[in-house]
């Protein structure tokens, strides 16, 4: 099994790499490659493993009872994919995972993880603050699907992804892939996009997105 870098796990925080290393050894059953574009599991599907990303990149969407995709995010390594659903009364996925490029997977069956978490406190700790975390991103997600106007949509998406400290960040997805996000066509996308930057909200060079006025960004939302 190829050795990846788990120190940015958020599952094995405060674990040496050591712990970190025996644990996996233990609980691994699979280490699984997908190609680009493939399906990783399907919405509705059993939740029979921890499934860790580990290398590339995934996203995930949701397909309503009108039948409307609805994208949710997308996922860099390294993470597990809805942790949560693991204990769930009805554990099932509830979204679609599409693989954006090659990417490599951990499988650790559920109750060889349920074990490990039972035998180590840091790692139990770990797993349930990975599962609050994933409230308050819903949680933001919806305050994001309320807000009518798509200038107060992509304020709000910046707003979340800098700070006063840190006021640029990367834009990981193409304009494509952001318009699809935010459910409109690519060319509202750009006219929003042109609208901050004319207005001195923000700077884009590249895919480098920095917060000029902060405070307007706020009042858009």
């Amino acid at each position: 099994m190829a050795v990846y870098d788990l120190s940015s796990c958020p599952l094995f925080f405060h674990l040496t790499p050591d712990e970190t290393e025996k644990i996996l050894e233990r609980a691994v059953s699979e280490a699984r490659t997908v190609e680009k574009g493939n399906y990783v599991v399907r919405q509705g599907d059993q939740v029979h493993h921890l499934i860790l990303l580990v290398k590339g990149l995934v996203r995930t969407e949701m397909v309503t009872k009108e039948g409307n995709v609805l994208e949710i995010e997308f996922i860099e390594p390294v993470r597990p994919l809805a942790p949560a659903f693991l204990v769930a009364a009805e554990s099932r996925y509830p979204v679609d995972v599409i693989t954006m490029e090659e990417t490599v997977f951990y499988l650790i069956p559920k109750p060889v993880w349920l074990k490990e978490m039972m035998l180590n406190e840091t790692l139990m700790t770990n797993f349930m603050r990975v599962n609050s975390n994933m409230t308050v991103f819903l949680s933001k997600k919806v305050q994001m699907m309320s807000i009518k106007s798509l200038k107060g949509k992509l304020s709000l998406y910046i707003l979340e992804n800098t700070t006063v400290q840190t006021p640029s960040f990367v834009v990981r997805r193409t304009q494509a892939q952001l318009a699809e996000y935010f459910g409109v066509q690519r060319p509202s996308l750009a006219r929003t996009l042109g609208e901050l930057i004319r207005e001195g909200a923000i700077q884009l060079y590249k895919r480098e997105l920095t917060v000029l006025d902060r405070r307007k960004l706020e009042e858009m939302v």
